[in-house]
């Protein structure tokens, strides 16, 4: 019989219990053997000029001496007891957090639990400047924690994003097949998993610093590879998709990319588009339905099939090169009614599914 002591040195060795209470599991259970969360990547800023007073602390709105970390991923990460060797590092799109891919609008399982039964350890990551309940009215200046003059309104964009994302041509409505979960209360859902970004970035106009998230997502796959001594398959979405390429500037860890409605790819002249092929990291790109039948008086469809083309290009130059790369429209696999959010519709099943038959294709353990 085994000692308490031989059990933990066991577990420290990264082995699972295989004893009979793993055998009581009812078929189909999701069984995690380790879970917990770490920030990885990110800077520290310099001090603020003067001498931190340790007597006034946070009362001292002046912030001498303070510095702060920050432009990190935080990461959730759940270890199945079946672990099959090919980890996943999830990364969302625009205005979404790591809980996309956790859950779905109307309750289900969402991608990581499915992948998870299938033995691929999940490594969740929330981009730097991003969390999954961000959202509010307006981001306040009248707080110890926001060292700014200026409050800043949100934009607000319900209906903006549902239509762009393919969902239907107006919020509640849904196009003819759509597999989007159905009902007031997954739309509310829905909505309530967008969340915004917080940081500003002023050489490029914007709330959004593709660099930044890359080295943090990159950060994340190298801790994945000391951990487990395991490359990591990238799954990325639609803005994600940028970072997900870069990240192969700083890592050599990568052992795929799934890229769901990326935003485009890289040219083949671009450097993401050469440090991919030279690492030869085999790419599988996924669409879904509503592009070439979308509304083309929806200005959006004419920029689904241009950055679907890119991603066609984009494979099509890669293969050439020697390179394994493949575009999935789904309905031309004669699966239909599929938005930008695929892995939350209601046949993610079937999607998940799909994906994993072209891991175990494409991706050695």
């Amino acid at each position: 019989e085994e000692t308490a002591a031989e059990t933990d040195a066991r577990a420290a060795d990264g082995e699972e219990d295989t004893s009979e209470e793993m055998a009581a599991v009812p078929e189909g259970a999701l069984v995690i053997a380790r879970q917990g969360m770490f920030s990885s990547g990110g800077t520290v800023t310099e001090p603020v000029e003067g001498e931190f007073d340790e007597t006034t602390n946070w009362l001292d709105l002046t912030r001498a001496g303070n510095t702060a970390h920050v432009d990190h991923a935080n990461v959730l990460y759940q270890i199945p007891a079946n672990d099959n060797g090919n980890p996943i590092v999830y990364l969302h799109g625009y205005g979404q957090s790591r809980m996309g891919w956790m859950t779905t609008p109307d309750g289900r399982e969402g991608w990581s639990d499915i992948f998870l039964k299938n033995g691929h350890s999940a490594f969740l990551v929330d981009q730097p400047r991003r969390g999954e309940a961000g959202s509010t009215a307006a981001m306040t200046a009248d707080n110890i924690d926001t060292w700014s003059e200026d409050s800043k309104e949100y934009m607000p964009g319900d209906q903006a994003w549902y239509t762009h994302f393919r969902i239907g041509r107006v919020a509640p409505e849904r196009y003819e097949g759509s597999q989007f979960p159905e009902g007031e209360e997954a739309q509310n859902q829905f909505f309530r998993q967008m969340t915004p970004d917080t940081g500003m970035t002023s050489d490029m106009g914007g709330y959004f610093d593709n660099d930044v998230v890359a080295q943090a997502l990159a950060s994340t796959v190298d801790e994945v590879y000391e951990r487990s001594g395991k490359d990591s398959i990238l799954v990325t979405h639609s803005q994600g998709g940028g970072p997900g390429w870069t990240a192969a500037k700083y890592t050599d860890h990568i052992a795929a990319i799934v890229a769901i409605e990326p935003g485009g790819a890289p040219s083949s002249d671009s450097e993401d588009y050469q440090t991919v092929l030279e690492k030869k990291i085999p790419i599988t790109m996924y669409f879904g339905d509503y592009i070439d039948n979308g509304d083309t008086a929806i200005q959006a469809t004419g920029m689904w099939q241009g950055m679907r083309q890119a991603c066609y290009d984009f494979a099509d130059a890669y293969t050439k090169a020697g390179g394994n790369c493949t575009v999935v429209d789904l309905p031309k696999e004669g699966i239909t009614g599929n938005d930008h959010f695929m892995f939350q519709d209601l046949n993610n099943d079937v999607i998940q599914e799909h994906i994993e038959n072209w891991i175990q294709e494409n991706v050695e353990a």
